[in-house]
């Protein structure tokens, strides 16, 4: 079996040659954006009571995005979110009530947001 053609590292300026990506000198840390905390609730979104139950009856209930219908705006959904993050907390996690249907660009902006949130207070 042919090996990958060796290329430059993905990092601007090194000319160093590899399979793929980066060199060991420029590989980023693994995986630095997750924590071990988030890992540990991770495997939810993968249990029968999310992906039989409470995703399918959040979109069948509320089909269009949320944020995009304030703006005017008729969107359908494909994400599900918590509205307060659950952090962990099963009674959050399966609550009818703290989920919404959002497009997954609106979806994407609120991770982000929330994620810089939590940096923001770990720094202060």
């Amino acid at each position: 079996m042919a090996s990958k053609p060796l290329r430059p590292c993905l990092h601007p300026g090194c000319t160093a040659l590899v399979r793929s990506g980066y060199c060991d000198k420029h590989r980023p840390p693994e995986s630095a954006r997750r924590s071990a905390v988030s890992q540990s609730y991770r495997h939810w979104y993968r249990l029968k009571i999310w992906t039989d139950e409470l995703r399918p009856q959040q979109l069948a209930r509320e089909p269009f995005c949320r944020d995009c219908a304030r703006r005017g705006l008729r969107v359908y959904a494909t994400d599900v979110d918590h509205v307060v993050p659950h952090d962990g907390d099963w009674s959050k996690f399966v609550d009818p009530e703290n989920l919404q249907s959002l497009c997954h660009s609106c979806h994407g902006r609120k991770t982000i947001a929330e994620s810089r949130a939590k940096v923001a207070r770990r720094k202060r």
